[in-house]
């Protein structure tokens, strides 16, 4: 059961919009790595918008996501890759449909 999750907007750099995508395409592997990240999403919203969901059993799997390697690998390449700081913001989930 999932009860908490993160919604994060990343706005690229001019130009760095296929890079963007690589390293969300990457980061995958690091994601799939942590227990408590039960479902783990990036995704493009236009040429220059893209996004990470992910859920979580409760606020310390999503604190020890927002500690682990993913998020210290954005902050480390955001002023290379985003024009604008990430918009990450905490989310209580109501109601949700997993597999399995």
């Amino acid at each position: 059961m999932v009860t908490v999750g993160l919604l994060a907007i990343l706005n690229a750099r001019s130009g760095k919009e296929d890079e963007l995508a690589s390293f969300l395409e990457g980061a995958l592997p690091l994601a799939q790595a942590e227990d408590d990240t039960i479902a783990w999403f990036a995704f493009k919203i236009d040429d220059t918008t893209y996004g990470i969901f992910d859920v979580f059993p409760g606020s310390d799997g999503r604190q020890a996501h927002l500690d682990g390697p993913i998020a210290a690998a954005l902050l480390g390449r955001a002023e290379e890759l985003l024009s604008s700081p990430p918009d990450i913001k905490p989310i209580d989930v109501l109601a949700a449909k997993l597999p399995g």
